[in-house]
């Protein structure tokens, strides 16, 4: 009976050693296949993230490559836009010069003085009254052009200003005035009134930019305004008003006249200055450069 029950015990220990092992077994084959399986998923996974990860690079690449080209673009379309604005404000300053040379009297610099023809019509556009102030004689009305006074009555400040005893004994004369002038002279000195009298037409005063000094000392009798120390201060500063003097010793139109300054604005005033020329030295064409800017300050 001992026998037999020892068999049993030692069956039973098989049995259950075999079941134990046949368990772990699964266990293992279990563990294996799962581990197998997530070595796969893994190696899925991985797969897939290179996938993702190359796919995003070439997104990244392709997005980068349409930045620059959009910035491209955008750097084209607004170097085109910049150009078309230039070239609009270039035909816009274009047609502003040719505007602003419609409206500038042409007249303004040009030669007379026996070159060119002033008609009786011709008068300043707009005209001031000098102020008696600066004038040699208050009860006779001097007229300057209204573009022309700023300059003119700077230079007789600054003048002041230095001492400088600046006084205008005439200014604008229009046609009929010196028609009336010159016959006088002509009664007076005959044919030798042309080397100091313009006729009719062809009097820089007419224009209204030109005016004739004298001092208070000399009054009417400037002949001798050479001398004195308001010719040399003029001679040494009209240039920085725009003035000049148009009739210079040697020139070839009248005499000498000291007495007898131009307005021609600072510009040509300066060139002149600074090359020791005369008005009548330059060409029309040169002399017409600085019509424009003839009223700049």
């Amino acid at each position: 009976m001992k026998a037999e029950s020892s068999n049993k015990i030692n069956i039973l220990l098989i049995f259950l050693a075999l079941v134990i092992i046949g368990y772990l077994g699964y266990q293992n084959y279990t563990l294996n296949q799962t581990k197998i399986a997530l070595e796969i998923e893994l190696e899925n996974t991985k797969q897939d993230f290179v996938s993702t990860t190359e796919k995003l690079s070439s997104d990244i690449e392709a997005f980068r490559d349409l930045l620059i080209t959009t910035q491209g673009e955008k750097i084209t379309a607004e170097q085109d836009a910049l150009r078309r604005q230039e070239l609009l404000d270039g035909m816009a300053n274009t047609l502003g010069l040719y505007q602003k040379l419609a409206n500038t009297d042409r007249e303004l610099l040009a030669k007379y003085s026996k070159i060119y023809f002033l008609n009786e019509l011709y008068t300043p556009k707009l005209s001031i009254t000098i102020p008696t102030q600066y004038t040699l004689e208050p009860e006779k009305e001097k007229m300057i052009s209204v573009e022309v006074w700023p300059f003119l009555r700077q230079m007789l400040d600054d003048a002041v200003s230095a001492n400088i005893d600046l006084k205008i004994i005439s200014a604008f004369r229009s046609f009929d005035t010196q028609n009336t002038l010159k016959s006088a002279y002509k009664v007076t000195f005959g044919s030798n009134a042309n080397t100091f009298s313009a006729d009719q037409g062809y009097s820089e005063h007419q224009l209204g930019t030109t005016v004739d000094f004298t001092t208070t000392k000399l009054g009417a009798n400037n002949l001798t305004f050479e001398k004195t120390p308001e010719y040399k201060w003029l001679t040494e500063n009209a240039y920085k008003y725009g003035f000049i003097l148009s009739y210079p010793k040697g020139n070839a139109y009248y005499i000498f006249e000291p007495w007898h300054w131009r307005f021609v604005g600072k510009g040509l005033a300066l060139r002149l200055y600074n090359e020791g020329k005369n008005f009548y030295d330059l060409s029309q064409r040169d002399i017409n450069e600085y019509l424009l800017t003839i009223f700049n300050q």
